[in-house]
């Protein structure tokens, strides 16, 4: 696990919520398990913002450059979450330990087509499936130790989603 780890030991990340123009949100498959399905993140690297991050990971993870999408909104906070025990690693000298994930959460609009997504984009890719899913349909189906991160992200980037997509339909 690489990046910053915080005092607190938390790993500095980012969430994306990739939203189409019919609100619903991209879902990826994690390679390795079939039945790992998660939004896209990734930790941040030193001297990174975390608007920097967000592109870099999106076009690790996704295939898609600032040009195929818009920032709609993004967590006003930092929100985390803690690892399940079997999940930490043992503390190895001169880095300190990481506890679990603290998250800046971003919701983009697609504005590109959605044959521009490229989940082999990157040398070692993340995903191996993905689709277009509710909004709120991540929030059952991501792991339990993800969940609470997942509800207050989402909660606070759904007015957000909803301009925007009511701009959609008016567009």
């Amino acid at each position: 696990m690489s990046g910053i780890i915080d005092e607190h030991g938390y790993r500095l990340n980012v969430g994306i919520v990739l939203m189409n123009t019919e609100g619903k949100v991209f879902w990826g498959r994690r390679i390795g398990n079939r039945d790992a399905w998660q939004f896209p993140q990734g930790g941040m690297m030193p001297d990174e913002t975390p608007e920097q991050t967000l592109y870099r990971e999106l076009e690790e993870e996704v295939g898609l450059t600032a040009d195929d999408v818009c920032i709609v909104a993004c967590t006003e906070g930092w929100l985390n979450y803690r690892l399940p025990r079997r999940f930490l690693r043992s503390n190895r000298p001169n880095q300190p330990s990481c506890i679990g994930q603290r998250q800046k959460w971003f919701l983009l609009k697609l504005t590109s087509e959605e044959q521009r997504i490229n989940l082999e984009a990157n040398e070692t890719p993340e995903f191996n499936a993905w689709r277009w899913v509710s909004y709120w349909y991540p929030v059952r189906k991501v792991v339990p130790f993800k969940r609470g991160v997942y509800v207050r992200a989402l909660r606070e980037l759904a007015p957000a989603m909803r301009r925007a997509r009511r701009e959609s339909e008016r567009a």
